[in-house]
């Protein structure tokens, strides 16, 4: 009996196993699927020859500052690099050959575009200024300052207030100057004649630190015609300065960038304009002279009256 039982096992074993192996053999024939390929309607980037001399066209060579300079120190090559920019400023060079080993006669800072001003001898004071102007530094306060807002490229009438004293019997006030261009407040610069700006740029905190500084300058320096430049010293020590701000819509910073110069009919006029004022001349009133008589009347005594700087005759 168990040895029946024991070869019906043997045999449904047998016959799983047959079964088992059929089904894995069909299993190992199914072809392996086929992989998916994915479209997308983006179609591929290529680049090509002809885009990047396009982009190139647009831009040219200046030469550019890396490291700070001093000046009469002679320009190396490790000094230097040539940038490429779309807006190229006027007058800029273009090749490392034209700057390496010549010396600049100022200080350079890194950053700066350089041309044939930069190896120029002068000031950027005397950069701001043409071959008829003088800058006059002029002494301000928060009232003459026109409340701190003056700003480099404004124009400014200077206008004298005279207070009664014994060589000005009357209070008054005229203009003195008109027209005069702000060239700096405070430590504030302007552009110099090239467009060039007088001081680097400067970040937004630098910004807002010279503007505190311009707001609370004691000192404004003006471009002022040569003839004029005696004018405005003397109403400087004989009375109290003010400058009045002219409106931007006259464009007289474009005209000046567009190279027009004071006249001689506007200085004629300015001069024909001037009231001459005892403390502005500098001089003392001449005395009125006494009138004449006749030499056939008779001659009546007459008393000198002094009243302040008037000296007149008078009959008793």
């Amino acid at each position: 009996m168990n040895s029946r039982i024991t070869l019906g096992l043997a045999g449904l074993f047998l016959i799983g196993a047959i079964i088992a192996g059929y089904w894995g053999v069909s299993l190992s024939r199914q072809p392996a699927p086929e992989p998916v390929v994915q479209v997308t309607d983006t179609p591929p980037v290529i680049a090509t020859q002809a885009s990047m001399p396009a982009d190139d066209l647009t831009r040219h060579p200046v030469v550019v500052l890396v490291n700070n300079v001093a000046a009469f120190v002679p320009i190396t090559a490790a000094d230097v690099t040539v940038e490429k920019l779309r807006t190229v400023p006027a007058g800029s060079l273009t090749r490392l050959d034209q700057v390496i080993g010549r010396t600049p006669w100022r200080a350079l800072s890194a950053g700066t575009w350089l041309n044939d001003a930069s190896f120029e001898a002068g000031s950027q004071l005397s950069r701001m200024i043409r071959i008829d102007e003088r800058a006059l530094a002029v002494a301000v306060d928060e009232v003459i300052n026109v409340g701190g807002q003056l700003t480099p490229g404004d124009y400014v009438d200077v206008l004298l207030f005279l207070r009664k004293d014994t060589l000005n019997l009357q209070p008054s006030s005229q203009l003195v100057i008109p027209a005069l261009r702000v060239l700096g407040v405070g430590e504030q610069m302007g552009l110099t004649n090239d467009g060039q700006p007088s001081s680097p740029t400067a970040n937004q905190d630098e910004k807002l630190k010279q503007d505190q500084k311009r707001a609370a300058a004691r000192t404004v320096l003006l471009a002022v015609p040569e003839q004029l430049v005696s004018r405005l010293m003397l109403a400087a020590q004989v009375g109290v300065l003010r400058l009045a701000v002219r409106s931007a819509d006259e464009q007289r910073l474009a005209r000046y960038w567009a190279g027009e110069r004071v006249s001689a009919t506007t200085l004629a006029n300015a001069n024909r304009e001037l009231l001459q004022f005892s403390q502005l001349a500098m001089t003392a009133p001449p005395p009125k002279s006494a009138p004449v008589s006749n030499g056939n009347a008779p001659r009546k005594p007459s008393v000198e009256v002094i009243r302040g700087n008037e000296i007149t005759q008078q009959t008793p």
